[in-house]
Order: C-alpha cells, then structure tokens, then sequence
C-alpha cells in the first residue's frame, strides 16, 4: 500500500472531533478505498485541554492555525474553523501558497471568496475540495458538479438549513409560534445562542450562491443571492397554507432565466404532496433540473458531527486517490460571464394575508389596488367575522412580476383599514 496521507485538522468542534472519530473507526476501510492509509498528524484549536472524546497525545499541536500550512510533515490541510474572514481565510491562503491541498467544510468562505480561492488554486494546481460546505452528509456538490456534468441545469434548489426547517416542522406540527420554538430549538442544540445566521436566511444564502456556480458555471457571486429568512412566519400563515394545500419552508433557488441567473432564499409555499414538503426536522435536501437527466432530488441529514465528517473523509479519500476536479467544475477561464437576474424581475404567484378591520368595503380597496397593478386573484379566504375588528384574509394571486406585487403591497399598506404589514410568501410549484 502506498504511503500514508498525512493531514492536519484546524478546528476540532464538533465536526473536526467527527473527522478525527470517524478516520480512526473506519480506518481499515478508508485506507481500502483511498488506495493508503489517511492520517491525521497535526492539530490546532483554541482550547487544548478540552476533551473531545479523542486522543490528541501523539498529534502535533499548533496554537496558531496557519502555522499548519507550513507543518512539514502534512500533506492535505483540512480547515474546520468557519467565517469568511480571519484565521479561517489566512489558513486556506497560506495552505494554496504552499502548495497544498486544502478540504473545507466552509461555505461562507467559499461564498464570499470562492472565485478568487479557484484561482490561486488553479495557479498552484493544487485541489481545494468542499463536499461538507453544502448540506451536511449529502453529496450535493459531487451530486451537481460531477454526477450531472453532462447536463445543462435549469433550476438548483433546496432545504438547505436544518435550523430553519426543524423550526417550522414543529411550528406546523404543534402550531406553536415562532419564538417559541426557536427557544426550544436552542435548548436543543438545533439552533445556535446567536441564531440570525441561519433564521435570517444567510447560511442558506452561502450554500446557494456555491450550488449556483456549479449548476450553471458562473464565478461564486453570494452577493447576487436575494436573502429572506423566517422571523416573520406566524402560526396562523403555516395553518393557513394546509388548509390551501401547501407547507412553507425556507428555499434557496437558482434558476436559469431569459434575463440571467436568478439566486433567491425565502421563505415558500410550495404543494404538500411535493416531496420536498415531505422533508422535515433537520433534514435537508437538494433538487436539480437537467436537459437530459430530468429532475434529481437528494436528502438526508445537513449537519451534525457524522454527515458533515462523511463529506470531508469523502473529499480526502478523493486526494489520497489523486482525483482533481476544478473548484467550479470547470477552469476560471472558461467560466462563464452571465448576468444576475433582480429578485425585482422574478415572476410568480403569491401568498398575501392581511389584517383588516371588518368593514364594508374593504376588500374592495384590496382587490382594486392589485388590479391597478395587473395582479389577478386565484382565491380568496376569509376568517370569521368580527364586525369592527380585526379579521384575517388571504388572497393567493396568479403569476405576476415581483416589482408589480411590491408596489401592490406598499399601497395596500397604506390603507388604514390594513392593521399590519402584509405577511407575502411566495408560491412555488416545485
């Protein structure tokens, strides 16, 4: 057998004490499918005498993580730690510089830097490998970038945080609101002591704009990537959209357009006989459409300490093997240069629930300032009746332009039998 990969881990959470378990119980059948054995040599972490349930006693120790890139003993280094900026970014680049292979698990850092990243590496011709960036265990990014190369992608969409879709599993489930469970998710280990990352739609932002650059060979572009998260979905929005057959969840979506590349997470009401709306918890999944291979979904879990520590020892597997895949599935040069469509150009039909005053003539202000708007109604729901107070309607409209249904908003709004800011969700036939 050949000689051993040596590598050295930066970042021993939860997932880089994964990496390290996971390599050290299946060594045996590793080291068979990498053609040599992989092992770790070197280590950095901010705390050394934490216990991470591992021996880190014979393994060198580095209290700074970009001293790795230099360890002389290493061959791969695997950057753990997480952010576009800091340690995280000076590791990878002093890694490249040297000359040496580098696996990540970080989407932000890919997100936000990933077009120039490809390009250091393509000049070093070095591998940079991302499997675990995007949806945890799942092999997303081989899925796209190498299983469906031969296709010409139209749409790449998906459950890509586990967070926001474990939250409104249970919101449905147990028609419970949104702070509530989001409390209970943090107790839970679900969500994070500062969770706008992932409720706040970015997390998902930065694995779009990564699947988005491989479906359609375009550089990385996160700042292109419309970005909505789930804050604002009540209780009442999830029971109403079962009772018009749909389930929301939280989406990212990437579609090919006559006017460019549209990037878009939000939240959607999409069927509830799709099998996306089937996905729940912490489940994530990844929906690709091709010319030829049709529509491909993948599902499975989108983190934790196991799935994300499968993808990386598949990526370092695919280095001891001496496979080597563009970061973008293609040369930077032969990327190509296509525009960003504006979320303001997207067309679609919408949810749109209002709190209004139950007085003669409301609906009628409603339904003529969509009409001014050339937005036409699909349906109509009306809750209760409560003469003088607050009531709940909800209007589901046919496909229009987002730039018309924003203006439709503000005006609708403005209105003083309108008690508070319409709640919009997007439909999605998916």
């Amino acid at each position: 057998m050949s000689k051993p990969l040596a590598i050295a881990v930066a970042g021993l959470g939860t997932v880089g004490a994964g990496v390290l378990k996971l390599l050290e119980a299946n060594a045996g059948l590793i080291a068979a499918r990498a053609g040599r054995p992989i092992i770790v040599g070197a280590v950095s972490a901010r705390d050394r005498t934490r216990d991470r349930g591992i021996s880190l006693e014979a393994l060198r120790w580095y209290d700074d993580p970009v001293a790795l890139a230099a360890d002389p003993g290493t061959d791969v280094v695997v950057e753990l730690i997480g952010g576009s900026e800091g340690p995280a970014r000076a590791l990878v680049d002093a890694a490249i510089a040297a000359g040496k292979p580098v696996v990540t698990a970080n989407k932000a850092l890919l997100a936000v830097h990933g077009a120039a990243l490809a390009e250091k590496a393509e000049a070093r011709n070095v591998l940079l490998a991302f499997e675990a960036a995007v949806a945890g265990g799942i092999p997303a990014i081989k899925g796209v970038r190498e299983g469906l190369a031969a296709n010409r992608l139209s749409r790449v969409a998906g459950i890509l945080n586990g967070t926001c879709n474990y939250i409104l599993t249970v919101m449905r489930e147990q028609g419970r609101e949104f702070a509530e469970v989001l409390a209970e998710a943090q107790k839970l280990g679900y969500a994070e002591a500062d969770p706008a990352f992932d409720i706040d739609g970015i997390d998902a932002a930065h694995k779009l704009a990564i699947l988005a650059a491989l479906a359609f060979g375009r550089p990385v572009d996160f700042g292109a990537v419309h970005v909505e998260g789930i804050r604002n979905i009540t209780a009442l929005d999830i029971a109403l959209a079962g009772e018009l057959g749909y389930r929301i969840k939280l989406l990212g979506i990437a579609a090919r357009t006559p006017g460019g590349i549209s990037t878009r997470v939000h939240p959607c009401m999409v069927p509830a006989a799709a099998p996306i709306a089937r996905v729940d918890g912490v489940f994530n999944a990844v929906v690709a459409e091709g010319d030829f291979v049709g529509r491909v979904m993948l599902e499975g879990r989108g983190a934790g300490a196991g799935p994300t520590a499968s993808a990386v020892v598949a990526d370092l597997i695919d280095l001891a093997r001496g496979r080597h895949t563009p970061v973008w599935g293609a040369a930077s040069g032969a990327l190509e240069s296509v525009p960003a469509e504006p979320m303001e150009r997207h067309r679609g039909a919408y949810y749109l629930r209002l709190m209004v005053l139950d007085r003669p003539g409301v609906i009628a202000d409603v339904t003529g300032i969509l009409r001014d708007q050339a937005i036409s109604l699909e349906s109509m729901l009306q809750r209760g009746r409560a003469p003088g107070e607050a009531v709940p309607v909800v209007l589901t409209t046919h496909e229009c332009e987002e730039s018309q249904m924003r203006a439709a908003i503000a005006r609708i709004a403005a209105l003083e039998t309108v008690l508070e800011t319409p709640a919009l969700i997007r439909i999605e036939p998916l």
